[in-house]
Protein backbone atom coordinates (compact mmCIF):
# COMPACT_ATOMS: atom_id res chain seq x y z
CA UNK A 1 0.00 0.00 0.00
CA UNK A 2 1.68 3.14 -0.84
CA UNK A 3 1.42 5.86 2.01
CA UNK A 4 -1.59 8.64 1.09
CA UNK A 5 0.90 11.70 2.02
CA UNK A 6 2.38 10.74 -1.24
CA UNK A 7 -0.86 10.94 -3.00
CA UNK A 8 -1.58 14.38 -2.34
CA UNK A 9 0.92 16.34 -4.72
CA UNK A 10 1.08 16.34 -7.90
CA UNK A 11 3.75 17.70 -10.43
CA UNK A 12 2.77 20.89 -11.89
CA UNK A 13 4.46 22.08 -15.77
CA UNK A 14 3.44 25.88 -16.53
CA UNK A 15 3.51 26.27 -20.53
CA UNK A 16 2.89 28.87 -22.41
CA UNK A 17 1.16 27.61 -25.42
CA UNK A 18 3.01 24.20 -26.27
CA UNK A 19 6.30 25.70 -25.13
CA UNK A 20 7.46 24.11 -21.52
CA UNK A 21 8.33 27.12 -19.02
CA UNK A 22 9.01 25.46 -15.76
CA UNK A 23 8.35 22.12 -12.98
CA UNK A 24 6.70 23.25 -9.72
CA UNK A 25 4.81 21.55 -7.03
CA UNK A 26 0.76 21.09 -5.87
CA UNK A 27 -1.19 20.00 -3.69
CA UNK A 28 -4.97 18.99 -3.54
CA UNK A 29 -7.40 20.04 -1.04
CA UNK A 30 -10.81 19.52 -1.06
CA UNK A 31 -13.83 21.50 0.61
CA UNK A 32 -17.47 20.88 0.61
CA UNK A 33 -17.24 18.27 -2.43
CA UNK A 34 -14.90 21.02 -4.25
CA UNK A 35 -11.62 19.60 -5.63
CA UNK A 36 -9.10 22.22 -5.79
CA UNK A 37 -5.17 22.38 -6.69
CA UNK A 38 -2.84 24.64 -4.72
CA UNK A 39 0.37 26.06 -5.51
CA UNK A 40 2.80 29.02 -5.28
CA UNK A 41 1.21 32.24 -6.94
CA UNK A 42 4.79 32.71 -8.68
CA UNK A 43 4.17 29.66 -10.48
CA UNK A 44 1.00 30.88 -12.21
CA UNK A 45 2.58 34.36 -12.69
CA UNK A 46 5.73 36.13 -11.45
CA UNK A 47 6.17 40.03 -12.95
CA UNK A 48 9.38 40.29 -11.92
CA UNK A 49 11.18 37.57 -13.88
CA UNK A 50 8.52 37.56 -16.74
CA UNK A 51 6.99 34.42 -16.67
CA UNK A 52 3.25 34.19 -17.79
CA UNK A 53 2.56 30.67 -18.53
CA UNK A 54 -1.15 30.40 -20.02
CA UNK A 55 -2.10 26.68 -19.22
CA UNK A 56 -0.65 23.62 -16.36
CA UNK A 57 -0.37 20.24 -16.50
CA UNK A 58 -0.83 18.23 -13.64
CA UNK A 59 0.25 14.56 -13.92
CA UNK A 60 -2.67 12.31 -12.02
CA UNK A 61 -2.18 8.76 -11.45
CA UNK A 62 -5.29 6.53 -12.83
CA UNK A 63 -4.52 3.00 -11.32
CA UNK A 64 -4.57 2.53 -7.59
CA UNK A 65 -2.91 -0.95 -8.54
CA UNK A 66 -0.85 0.16 -10.61
CA UNK A 67 1.20 3.61 -10.12
CA UNK A 68 3.31 3.50 -13.20
CA UNK A 69 -0.37 5.04 -15.13
CA UNK A 70 -0.84 8.45 -15.30
CA UNK A 71 -2.51 11.00 -17.59
CA UNK A 72 -2.04 14.35 -17.68
CA UNK A 73 -4.43 17.12 -16.90
CA UNK A 74 -4.37 20.81 -18.62
CA UNK A 75 -5.69 23.47 -16.93
CA UNK A 76 -6.20 26.65 -18.76
CA UNK A 77 -5.29 29.51 -16.31
CA UNK A 78 -7.16 32.65 -18.31
CA UNK A 79 -10.86 32.05 -19.44
CA UNK A 80 -12.25 35.58 -21.67
CA UNK A 81 -8.90 37.16 -20.50
CA UNK A 82 -9.45 36.85 -16.56
CA UNK A 83 -7.24 34.65 -13.95
CA UNK A 84 -8.71 31.88 -13.03
CA UNK A 85 -6.78 30.87 -9.96
CA UNK A 86 -7.53 33.17 -7.20
CA UNK A 87 -4.61 34.31 -4.48
CA UNK A 88 -5.12 35.97 -1.55
CA UNK A 89 -3.23 39.23 0.91
CA UNK A 90 -3.60 40.01 4.61
CA UNK A 91 -1.98 43.02 5.93
CA UNK A 92 1.68 42.05 4.89
CA UNK A 93 0.81 42.04 1.64
CA UNK A 94 0.55 39.52 -1.14
CA UNK A 95 0.33 36.12 -0.33
CA UNK A 96 2.85 33.49 -2.30
CA UNK A 97 -0.40 30.96 -2.82
CA UNK A 98 -2.15 30.19 -5.38
CA UNK A 99 -5.31 27.79 -5.97
CA UNK A 100 -7.63 26.59 -8.87
CA UNK A 101 -10.31 25.13 -8.57
CA UNK A 102 -10.57 21.29 -10.86
CA UNK A 103 -13.76 19.70 -12.39
CA UNK A 104 -14.54 16.73 -11.07
CA UNK A 105 -16.24 16.18 -14.88
CA UNK A 106 -12.65 16.30 -16.61
CA UNK A 107 -10.73 14.26 -14.54
CA UNK A 108 -10.34 10.57 -15.34
CA UNK A 109 -12.89 8.31 -14.16
CA UNK A 110 -10.26 6.09 -11.93
CA UNK A 111 -8.19 8.75 -11.23
CA UNK A 112 -6.39 8.22 -7.78
CA UNK A 113 -5.14 10.99 -5.25
CA UNK A 114 -5.49 12.36 -1.95
CA UNK A 115 -6.79 15.58 -0.74
CA UNK A 116 -6.10 17.95 2.39
CA UNK A 117 -9.26 18.85 4.12
CA UNK A 118 -10.00 21.75 6.62
CA UNK A 119 -9.92 19.43 8.96
CA UNK A 120 -5.96 19.52 8.39
CA UNK A 121 -5.49 22.58 9.52
CA UNK A 122 -4.35 23.82 12.25
CA UNK A 123 -6.93 25.63 15.11
CA UNK A 124 -4.41 27.57 16.48
CA UNK A 125 -0.76 29.08 15.59
CA UNK A 126 -0.09 27.89 18.77
CA UNK A 127 -0.02 24.47 18.51
CA UNK A 128 3.70 23.66 16.88
CA UNK A 129 7.03 24.61 18.31
CA UNK A 130 9.84 26.11 17.23
CA UNK A 131 12.30 23.39 16.27
CA UNK A 132 9.31 20.92 15.30
CA UNK A 133 10.15 18.32 12.57
CA UNK A 134 7.63 18.38 9.68
CA UNK A 135 7.97 17.29 6.23
CA UNK A 136 8.54 19.04 2.54
CA UNK A 137 6.36 17.03 0.06
CA UNK A 138 7.38 17.82 -3.76
CA UNK A 139 9.68 17.86 -7.08
CA UNK A 140 12.88 19.37 -6.26
CA UNK A 141 14.88 20.21 -9.69
CA UNK A 142 11.71 18.18 -10.85
CA UNK A 143 13.34 15.05 -9.32
CA UNK A 144 10.92 12.15 -8.40
CA UNK A 145 10.12 8.53 -8.94
CA UNK A 146 9.61 9.10 -12.65
CA UNK A 147 8.09 5.32 -12.88
CA UNK A 148 5.81 5.48 -10.05
CA UNK A 149 5.22 9.03 -10.60
CA UNK A 150 5.49 9.74 -7.36
CA UNK A 151 7.30 12.62 -5.43
CA UNK A 152 10.14 13.05 -2.84
CA UNK A 153 9.68 14.14 1.27
CA UNK A 154 12.25 16.63 2.51
CA UNK A 155 13.61 16.47 6.20
CA UNK A 156 12.75 19.96 7.88
CA UNK A 157 12.33 21.65 11.50
CA UNK A 158 10.11 25.03 11.66
CA UNK A 159 13.16 27.26 12.12
CA UNK A 160 10.69 30.53 13.40
CA UNK A 161 8.38 31.11 16.01
CA UNK A 162 4.87 29.30 14.47
CA UNK A 163 3.28 31.92 16.76
CA UNK A 164 4.27 34.96 14.85
CA UNK A 165 3.80 35.88 11.48
CA UNK A 166 7.56 36.18 10.49
CA UNK A 167 8.78 39.79 10.05
CA UNK A 168 4.95 40.87 10.16
CA UNK A 169 4.18 38.75 7.04
CA UNK A 170 1.68 35.75 6.21
CA UNK A 171 4.79 32.98 6.61
CA UNK A 172 6.60 31.35 8.85
CA UNK A 173 10.42 29.65 8.59
CA UNK A 174 11.66 26.35 7.89
CA UNK A 175 15.37 25.11 8.19
CA UNK A 176 15.36 22.48 4.75
CA UNK A 177 17.36 21.74 2.22
CA UNK A 178 15.13 22.31 -1.28
CA UNK A 179 15.75 23.64 -4.62
CA UNK A 180 13.90 24.44 -7.36
CA UNK A 181 10.43 22.96 -8.37
CA UNK A 182 9.35 22.66 -4.60
CA UNK A 183 7.44 25.67 -4.92
CA UNK A 184 3.85 24.77 -3.65
CA UNK A 185 4.45 21.90 -1.76
CA UNK A 186 2.66 21.27 1.19
CA UNK A 187 4.73 21.38 4.42
CA UNK A 188 2.73 18.96 6.73
CA UNK A 189 3.21 17.57 10.44
CA UNK A 190 2.64 14.33 11.68
CA UNK A 191 -0.65 14.41 13.56
CA UNK A 192 -1.21 13.39 16.96
CA UNK A 193 -4.27 11.13 15.38
CA UNK A 194 -2.76 8.15 14.03
CA UNK A 195 -6.00 6.30 12.74
CA UNK A 196 -6.74 9.16 10.41
CA UNK A 197 -6.89 7.95 6.73
CA UNK A 198 -4.39 10.97 6.23
CA UNK A 199 -2.90 11.60 9.62
CA UNK A 200 -1.05 14.88 8.60
CA UNK A 201 -1.32 18.57 9.67
CA UNK A 202 -0.90 21.06 6.45
CA UNK A 203 1.16 23.60 8.04
CA UNK A 204 1.96 25.77 5.24
CA UNK A 205 2.68 26.24 1.71
CA UNK A 206 6.28 26.45 0.59
CA UNK A 207 7.64 29.43 -1.29
CA UNK A 208 10.92 29.63 -1.70
CA UNK A 209 14.58 29.82 0.00
CA UNK A 210 16.24 32.88 1.83
CA UNK A 211 18.83 34.65 1.91
CA UNK A 212 21.05 37.03 3.06
CA UNK A 213 21.65 40.30 0.16
CA UNK A 214 24.91 41.00 2.55
CA UNK A 215 26.21 37.07 2.24
CA UNK A 216 29.55 37.37 1.07
CA UNK A 217 29.08 34.42 -2.47
CA UNK A 218 32.72 32.99 -1.12
CA UNK A 219 32.77 32.57 2.36
CA UNK A 220 29.49 32.49 3.51
CA UNK A 221 27.39 29.22 3.02
CA UNK A 222 23.40 29.86 2.00
CA UNK A 223 21.18 30.20 5.40
CA UNK A 224 19.56 27.17 4.66
CA UNK A 225 15.92 28.86 5.47
CA UNK A 226 12.51 29.03 3.40
CA UNK A 227 9.62 30.64 3.69
CA UNK A 228 5.91 28.68 3.76
CA UNK A 229 2.94 30.58 4.17
CA UNK A 230 0.40 29.85 6.40
CA UNK A 231 -2.08 27.41 5.15
CA UNK A 232 -5.03 28.94 6.87
CA UNK A 233 -5.34 31.41 3.46
CA UNK A 234 -6.67 28.15 1.98
CA UNK A 235 -10.28 28.78 4.11
CA UNK A 236 -10.29 31.99 2.53
CA UNK A 237 -9.22 31.43 -0.93
CA UNK A 238 -11.33 28.32 -1.13
CA UNK A 239 -15.03 29.84 -0.09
Amino acid sequence: MIEPLLLTTARVSTFESKRLLTCSSGFFFEREGRLFLVTSRHVVIDKPSGHFPDRIEIELHTDAKNLTRSSRMSVLLYLDGKSVWRQGGDTGGEIDVAVLELERAVLPQSVVLQCFTPAHLLRSLQEVEVGTSVLIVGFPLGFHDALHHLPVVRQAAIASSFGLRFQGLGYFLTDARTHRGTSGAPVVMRSPSTNAPLPWKLLGVHSARMDMGSRDLQLDETLGLNCAWYADILLTLTT
